[in-house]
């Protein structure tokens, strides 16, 4: 497929959001001329369905979303306690994946089903929109100091780079050819992994052993990782024994996959009938979905005074989301981040400045608020609405 907008993979009569249908309007094809295969009977059941079932359908899985979201962070740091998941590199990946599941549901939907530009959107235009969640934790966490203030710690600056990292590697990823892959998947694509592992390697490191000591007079920190549990926190019927939370992983797990499907076939159907393209809903409406459990969870930390923990979960959720740019390859049988096109390539800029924004709150430590946000947040709201606004003015 050549470069250019994304969107150009939509024809007028198709149906769904980045496939071609034949003349018979039965089938699809990939970008490379391939055909897909036929949609599956459930997916067909619901586009079929009415505008006003499908908005309700994507409520119902945004809501679901979030409940199971909720639960799994919950248990996820129980069992981190329990069975020490963050000092080995299985459990570091297993909760990183635990953290990203209703972007892994939503990226394996679009990729098996055709919709390469919705998964490229919410990948890459997520992480701007997720990123924003720091400045609902910042009106959360204190009415007079500002959140970057109160971190008093480098670690996210690290995590922040690595976010910019990946997103630089992924960006130029999108400007190889197609043809220039390892089997089905791009070399970026496995670069970002290398990156990540590489990034946890480094932080992990650090955590254990700092070689600098930070003095940040007024900061309140918190807890520097989940596994030390909070003196505040109360324990639930569902995170009672272990098998409990066992249990309740699984389901929530579940019921997050299946949400996430939910949301990207309903959420395709309704951009379509909208008109809207499908990289901007992916990355404003979708991703907006997907981030309500950080939204939760964000909120939570700062409120039991995590507020380092707040600001790095975001970083941290948001370096893992590139790397399910490997798994939409291996899904979709070739590499997806070539099919990027501008507003792809412009919403992954505006991820990584708002990013910047943070890092260099976290580091500058603006002490006062203004409407309960400090500078950093309302530089970053600024940047955030000026990157959107330039969105919609280009070609789509």
């Amino acid at each position: 497929m050549p470069h250019g907008d994304s969107s150009s993979l939509a024809s007028a009569g198709a149906a769904d959001i980045g496939c071609l249908t034949d003349g018979a309007g039965s089938d699809y094809r990939r970008p490379d001329g391939d055909r897909w295969p036929r949609d599956h009977t459930g997916r067909t059941a619901m586009t079929s369905l009415s505008t006003p079932l499908l908005v309700l359908v994507f409520a119902a899985g945004a809501a679901a979303t979030w409940a199971a979201g909720i639960a799994l962070s919950r248990t996820t740091d129980v069992l981190d306690r329990r069975f020490g998941l963050g000092e080995a590199l299985g459990g570091v990946i297993l909760l990183a994946i635990a953290g990203s599941l209703p972007e892994m549901a939503i990226t394996v939907s679009a990729a098996s089903s055709g919709h390469l530009d919705l998964a490229a959107g919410n990948l890459l235009g997520g992480i701007a929109m997720q990123t924003m969640v720091i400045v609902i934790c910042d009106a959360a966490a204190s009415p007079k100091e500002a959140l970057s203030y109160l971190v008093g710690s480098l670690l996210p600056v690290l995590e922040g780079s690595l976010v910019i990292f990946v997103v630089a590697v992924a960006l130029m990823g999108s400007l190889l050819p197609a043809s220039v892959a390892i089997g089905p998947a791009s070399p970026a694509s496995l670069l970002i992994v290398v990156a990540w592992f590489g990034g946890i390697f480094v932080l992990n490191r650090v955590q254990r052993t700092p070689g600098w000591i930070v003095e940040a007079p007024g900061a309140s920190p918190g807890r520097r990782h989940r596994r030390t549990r909070h003196p505040k926190e109360t324990q639930t019927p569902t995170t009672g024994s272990t098998r409990t939370a066992i249990a309740v992983f699984a389901v929530a797990a579940a019921v997050t996959l299946v949400a996430g499907v939910g949301l990207e076939v309903s959420g395709s159907a309704i951009a379509s009938r909208a008109g809207i393209n499908g990289v901007i809903f992916g990355a404003t409406v979708l991703a907006l979905a997907t981030a309500l459990p950080e939204i939760s969870s964000g909120i939570a930390a700062v409120r039991l005074g995590d507020n380092q923990l707040a600001v790095a979960d975001v970083f941290g959720g948001n370096a893992f989301q590139v790397c399910l740019f490997l798994l939409a390859d291996l899904v979709a049988g070739q590499p997806v981040l070539p099919t990027a096109g501008t507003l792809d390539g412009w919403l992954a800029a505006l991820g990584i400045a708002v990013t910047v924004v943070f890092t260099f709150g976290v580091i500058a430590r603006p002490r006062h608020c203004f409407l309960r946000l400090g500078w950093d947040s309302w530089v970053a709201v600024v940047v955030f609405g000026l990157g959107m606004a330039g969105l919609f003015a280009l070609p789509h």
